[in-house]
């Protein structure tokens, strides 16, 4: 396995956890193949960990990843960890084969990365990841409201599915966000649980803004969360549906500084929206007309460029 990261393109980590039995294990490296086969149209560098035997443990070979990994890059870093997780009322891990990764641990192990960071947790027990990976510029997504849901997790399966599929693509934009693979998935697993007749066991978070609460999918309208927590907490769900994994070919043929450019405008008006109550109405206006403007005129750019007959193309 090269463990070489890259500087430019998605990196796309997958770890494949212990299975404890034998149909885990199929279902597990099967939700695994749906994730290679994502990242091989998006022209993602894949790593997959657990699957094949190693002389290393599957520990140190994901620690060993993320050291080789670039830390400042502007594309994105996606972990992705499917299996099942524990909880002892102090602690979360992930279960691997050989010693298990705490959230503690994996928090130290990002701690240097500046990159925008996706990590989707599908395991039971995984809530806590979210209080210990949260950050900025991180999307954090879990199977679990609580360390204490510690039944078997079918939101990786459901998942997995999702972020490759054009059916998931809920704003009908010629690409699945992260976001959108998120919702689509934990609706899924609320339907199954309706189906089969049996109360959920499992209730999926998001984090993307960083304080580290989380927002569940019944939240959500749309692509848009509608309701607010009690401590007035900002809303989540803006930065999640700025990440694709594969992208449309509209988007391949922006240049990763405009896109860059213009996720942060975006990611700035949706913020104002966020707080518009709160603002004088001349204010709010004048701030929104402001940035507005300034997206126009990068979307002209961008087709400008399109026009010309050495389009670059971004990875």
């Amino acid at each position: 396995m090269a463990l070489a990261g890259s500087a430019t393109n998605t990196t796309v980590i997958v770890v494949v956890g212990a299975a404890g039995e034998e149909e885990f294990g199929r279902q597990f490296i099967e939700w695994s193949n749906d994730w290679r086969k994502a990242a091989k149209e998006a022209g993602a560098e894949c790593r997959i960990i657990g699957v094949e035997k190693s002389d290393k443990e599957d520990r140190d070979s994901l620690k060993a990843l993320l050291d080789n990994e670039s830390k400042d890059a502007s594309a994105e870093l996606w972990i992705v960890l499917l299996g099942h997780g524990t909880f002892d009322g102090k602690a979360a891990k992930f279960n691997l084969r050989g010693p298990d990764v705490s959230a503690e641990e994996m928090a130290g192990w990002l701690k240097p990365f500046q990159r925008p960071i996706a990590v989707i947790n599908a395991s039971s027990s995984s809530a806590p990841f979210i209080n210990a990976l949260s950050g900025h510029g991180r999307v954090v997504i879990t199977a679990t409201r609580s360390g204490h849901e510690q039944n078997f997790a079918r939101f990786g399966q459901y998942f997995s599915k999702a972020i490759g599929d054009r059916e998931a693509d809920l704003d009908k934009d010629g690409q699945t966000s992260l976001l959108e693979a998120y919702l689509t998935a934990a609706y899924r697993v609320t339907d199954f649980y309706k189906a089969d007749g049996r109360l959920a066991t499992e209730h999926a978070l998001l984090d993307d803004n960083g304080d580290g609460l989380g927002t569940p999918a019944d939240w959500f309208r749309g692509v848009r969360a509608v309701k607010r927590a009690k401590e007035g907490a900002q809303l989540d769900g803006f930065r999640a549906h700025q990440f694709h994994l594969v992208r449309s070919e509209q988007e391949r043929r922006m240049p990763a500084e405009m896109r860059k450019r213009r996720d942060e405008l975006e990611l700035a008006v949706a913020q104002l929206r966020d707080r518009k109550s709160t603002l004088p109405e001349q204010e709010y206006y004048t701030r929104l007309e402001k940035l507005l403007l300034e997206l126009a005129k990068l979307y002209q750019e961008v087709e400008k460029q399109a026009k010309a007959p050495s389009t670059p193309v971004a990875p």
